[in-house]
């Protein structure tokens, strides 16, 4: 039996999000749930386009897309945090001066370090 939150969930949009992924892609995207999962409890909430991340009544993060070689994944928060050396962009998101997103690519399951780790944990805040 799988312990992996990723191979447990059966919804179709999360099945059609994952299908045809090389497997160096699907390695890290069960690497980086694999690191949420033991920071707290979380769940998938797969979409048309990407899958979300929530922890108790919202979403954390989302994986929006798995390319031939990374994960993308933006974490919205509050505000905006430039001294970092984990996010390739951050962007308010247009109309809301309280979401900006942060977004980081993971190449390598070794991306996922000391600081992506401090902030998954404030996404769980």
């Amino acid at each position: 039996m799988s312990t992996s939150l990723l191979d447990q969930n059966n919804d179709p949009l999360l099945k059609t999000f994952i299908a045809g992924k090389p497997d160096h892609t699907l390695a890290l995207l069960q690497h980086f749930i694999a690191q949420y999962e033991k920071l707290g409890k979380i769940y998938l909430y797969p979409t048309k386009s990407m899958t979300g991340i929530g922890f108790n009544d919202s979403r954390v993060a989302w994986i929006t897309q798995l390319g031939k070689n990374f994960v993308h994944i933006v974490f919205p928060f509050e505000k905006a945090y430039p001294d970092n050396l984990c996010f390739q962009k951050i962007a308010q998101v247009p109309g809301n001066n309280r979401q900006f997103n942060h977004h980081c690519r993971m190449y390598l399951p070794e991306d996922i370090n000391e600081e992506v780790l401090a902030f998954m944990r404030l996404s769980l805040e």
